[in-house]
């Protein structure tokens, strides 16, 4: 997560942070399973996940310009909907949809690294990779937190040219037969195929946590929100096209764990296989480090709502080692024991889950905010039918991927009602609705 400083933001400063936040790793890491479920529809797959996410985008910048805060999201949440049992069930749940994130990047980061090694030591490496990319990033985080950060927006500008470079190579080699609706999946695939890679999206909603430092946040704000999303819908739609259009849909399945860098070597040869896997590896090292920064401080945020253990609001040397900690050893168990299916499916379920929350706030404070409450009852209602197909497909098809979901949804309910319980914690927060 990119740390606005204390001095002022423009308007291309606060869309670098949303650019940024999307295209962090995501794509990288998810555009083979989109594949596997859209066919050749995935660039339509990534299209409707995007229209959810600018829709949402909306409710965002009112509750932005109106409550500018730190806290974003968790603010938002809160000032709405107070304190209660539900609202801290929902941080909680954003908590673990960032652990479950982070983990996607140290499996997409273990991958591609391991796409270097004999097919048969692949699995070994890729573990290896994994591990050693969240214990030397946390130890990064203990010793320096702004040490990769510093070289952040570098990696964001190398990604995206790279990612330049990859649409206007490949473009030209496109067979738009592979792309013709008669290779698409039905309708409910296609919906699917974008719901779960939907977290490919979520990294807008960090403009809000700038809304305090940005300089004539009325006008500045809704420009960077909806001009950020819609580039990335732009770009992940040509990447989308590309790649289902140079390379066979079963290839790209087959390799899904590093589809894009697979579909690079089809129109750049090895060195463009090269190119993308290395640049896949800074990438999600990058998306590592912002992401287990900005995790621990959204543990440290909620603890001090009173929504987790009070351990969790102490500092260390300016920093939450406590949920640092915690949130880096629940990332080394998921990203090793969870497939790349499920990762997606629970993260994009849990951020569909939040942004349906984050609209029905909007609704809440719309008197407030300004807003046409319509607008964000769509959105509300876009997250939840998107949330319910992707629930459909995977029942349909892989049944047995739903448990990971209640778990990740009922942790959160119980870890909160039990804290409840045990510790009669609770706060009425002052700025939360009577």
């Amino acid at each position: 997560m990119n740390k606005s400083g204390k001095e002022n933001l423009g308007y291309w400063e606060v869309t670098a942070i949303g650019v940024g936040g999307m295209v962090g790793g995501g794509i990288f890491a998810v555009l083979g399973l989109s594949v596997e479920l859209a066919n050749g529809g995935a660039p339509v797959a990534f299209m409707i996940a995007g229209i959810v996410a600018l829709v949402t985008s909306y409710s965002y910048v009112k509750l932005s310009v109106t409550y500018p805060s730190q806290g974003g999201t968790v603010a938002f949440l809160d000032r709405a909907f107070g304190s209660g049992l539900l609202t801290g069930s929902a941080n909680i749940l954003l908590w673990i949809s960032y652990i479950v994130m982070l983990s996607l990047y140290a499996y997409a980061f273990g991958s591609y690294g391991a796409s270097f090694f004999p097919a048969e030591s692949q699995p070994f490496w890729k573990h290896i990779l994994i591990t050693g990319s969240v214990i030397i990033i946390t130890g990064l985080n203990l010793l320096n937190a702004k040490l990769i950060g510093e070289v952040e927006d570098w990696i964001v500008l190398l990604k995206l040219v790279i990612l330049a470079l990859f649409i206007g190579v490949g473009i030209w080699n496109v067979d738009s037969a592979r792309l013709a609706p008669s290779d698409w999946s039905s309708p409910l695939n296609l919906i699917a195929g974008g719901m779960i890679i939907f977290l490919a999206y979520e990294g807008f909603e960090l403009i809000a946590n700038t809304a305090q430092d940005v300089r004539d946040a009325p006008k500045t704000l809704p420009r960077a929100f909806y001009s950020s999303v819609i580039f990335v819908i732009v770009l992940y739609v040509l990447v989308a096209l590309v790649a289902v259009g140079t390379l066979p849909v079963d290839k790209i399945v087959i390799a899904k764990d590093y589809a894009l860098a697979e579909a690079a070597r089809s129109s750049l040869g090895h060195a463009g296989f090269i190119l993308i896997a290395v640049a896949a590896m800074l990438s999600t090292a990058s998306a590592i480090n912002a992401t287990i920064y900005g995790a621990a401080r959204l543990s440290y945020v909620i603890a001090k709502d009173g929504e987790l253990p009070v351990v969790l609001e102490k500092k260390v040397w300016g920093e939450p080692i406590e949920g640092l900690l915690i949130t880096s050893g629940l990332t080394l168990l998921i990203a090793n024991l969870v497939d790349l299916s499920s990762m997606s499916m629970m993260g994009s379920a849990g951020f569909l889950l939040i942004f349906a929350a984050v609209n029905c706030a909007n609704v809440a404070l719309a008197k407030n905010t300004h807003s046409n409450y319509f607008l964000s009852l769509i959105g509300a209602g876009l997250c939840l039918a998107a949330l319910g197909s992707l629930i459909w497909q995977i029942g349909n098809n892989s049944p047995s991927q739903l448990w990971f979901l209640l778990v990740m949804i009922g942790a959160a309910f119980f870890i909160e009602l039990t804290f409840r319980i045990v510790t009669g914690r609770t706060r009425v927060l002052p700025n939360a609705k009577k």
